[in-house]
């Protein structure tokens, strides 16, 4: 097996046997493990008897680990990096230090493995292969809604937490008039459960049956007409150029022939 300075190593979201034979190759075979959260990461290298030593890496560290990675590495040591759960660098610290190694020439690979967006994605049946994966949402309101009227026109996947997604749930269903919606929580645990349903009905659900643990939803892509997207395109043009919405109102039914009315109507809803 050809043999890398540095190695990104996927590790189970939640069960321990999702682990590759190759990820645990690896971490024996390395000098150094650097992980988010050496308690977590411990239990994971006890379990499969992996011995080697591991140090801190996380998002408050990353830029200050920089010379200590780059001295073990011009030493000709191993490092791989692994998160407390799924790939580095999904909404896991790792891009700093990829890009400063790349800068310095050494070589990196990545392994196969976990990665809960991919997991989930491959239990939810969609109607065409693009998706747009935000990460974890923003928690301003104002920047919630402008992401889903962004993505309106693709199956729109994000991370949350269990104290913030009802609320996320109430936004969504407010700015896209109840949609149809996927939630999964629990992935590869024993309680790991799918629900797909319209927007509502999954707040519902779980206002009834509290979650616990990372979740992954979707918001399954509007089936809007092209004229009503290009019209959600030329609103928001205009409303960034600080028209009121009776200037644009006017403006539109002039160009495109239609009910300024209507589109009053549609800017006051969908977009104040």
């Amino acid at each position: 097996m050809k043999e890398y300075d540095f190695y990104i190593v996927p590790t189970p979201i939640g069960n321990l046997g999702d682990i590759t034979a190759r990820a645990v190759e690896v971490l024996k075979s390395v000098d150094l493990i650097a992980c988010e959260d050496m308690r977590v990461t411990q239990k994971l290298l006890n379990h499969f008897d992996i011995k080697t030593k591991c140090i801190s890496y996380h998002k408050f560290n990353e830029k200050e680990r920089i010379d200590k990675f780059l001295e073990l590495l011009n030493e000709g040591k191993k490092i791989a990096l692994v998160s407390d759960a799924g790939t580095p660098l999904f909404c896991d610290p790792g891009a700093v230090i990829v890009k400063e190694l790349r800068k310095n020439n050494f070589s990196i690979t990545a392994l196969a493995g976990a990665n809960a967006v991919v997991t989930f994605l491959s239990q939810i049946s969609r109607e065409a292969e693009d998706f747009t994966f935000v990460g974890f949402l923003p928690k301003s309101q104002a920047q919630i809604e402008n992401i889903l009227r962004k993505n309106k026109t693709t199956d729109l996947v994000f991370y949350d937490s269990p104290n913030r997604i009802l609320n996320t749930l109430e936004i969504i269903s407010d700015v896209r008039h109840n949609p149809q919606v996927a939630l999964g929580r629990e992935l590869t645990k024993i309680f790991e459960e799918i629900v797909i349903d319209s927007c509502d009905n999954v707040i519902n659900h779980f206002k009834t049956n509290p979650m616990k643990g990372e979740i992954v939803a979707m918001v399954f892509r509007d089936d809007t007409t092209s004229d009503e997207i290009d019209l959600d395109e030329k609103i928001n043009i205009l409303k960034s150029k600080n028209f009121k919405a009776k200037e644009i109102s006017t403006i539109l039914s002039s160009l495109y022939n239609l009910n300024k009315n209507e589109v009053y109507k549609k800017i006051i809803d969908e977009f104040c």
